[in-house]
């Protein structure tokens, strides 16, 4: 599957802030976009360009996302009934990268992707290397045995890196934890106008 490889600091500055909220990020000394004229950049944003940064915000809090995939996800949750905006987030927060993420066993969303395709990460005592793959409600989620030496998830596990979600369980210093409830609007950390995608993409 295709992955943005580029640059992720240039995201950030693409949309004014650093979604991941690192303090340290470029984007916070020049929340501007990159180039001679991006300082001067002064557009109001049509209701379009307002709809369009949402979803690209979204696409790149959860990994740079490439746009196939996203519509892929937009069309599972709208077939799902119900909320589609909830069911959007649910889909995203419940894939197995952003799930290694939230446990805290790697600092970034890019690095618990890696910790995945390189097959340190088990589900139900599986292998699991399909970043994409939905951990469901009461499926655990754990480092392989061999892998809990590496100095990334050591630290990861002793420190979680961003607090722990209400709908996942991990004990201190523990290498799983287990999905104990579906996310929902009032437990999922990143906040988004879902309205602004829906819109987006009901064009």
């Amino acid at each position: 599957m295709a992955r943005y490889l580029g640059p992720k600091h240039k995201l950030s500055r693409r949309i004014g802030k650093c979604i991941w909220g690192k303090p340290n990020s470029p984007a916070a000394k020049r929340p501007y976009p990159s180039g001679q004229h991006g300082p001067n950049l002064r557009r109001k944003l049509s209701v379009y360009g307002t709809q369009l940064l949402e979803k690209q915000k979204l696409r790149m809090y959860y990994g740079a996302l490439m746009e196939k995939q996203m519509r892929r996800i937009f069309d599972k949750a709208r077939r799902l009934g119900g909320n589609t905006g909830t069911n959007l987030m649910m889909l995203l927060e419940s894939r197995l990268d952003c799930v290694v993420w939230r446990m805290g066993f790697a600092p970034t969303i890019f690095a618990a992707r890696q910790l995945v395709t390189h097959c340190h990460i088990l589900v139900d005592g599986e292998k699991v290397n399909i970043p994409s793959f939905q951990v469901k409600a009461g499926m655990t989620v754990a480092v392989r045995p061999k892998s809990r030496k590496i100095p990334m998830i050591m630290e990861g596990a002793e420190h979680p890196p961003v607090q722990i979600p209400e709908y996942l369980d991990r004990a201190p210093k523990a290498f799983e934890g287990k999905m104990t409830a579906t996310p929902n609007a009032a437990t999922i950390p990143y906040q988004v106008d879902t309205n602004s995608i829906i819109g987006f993409y009901s064009r």
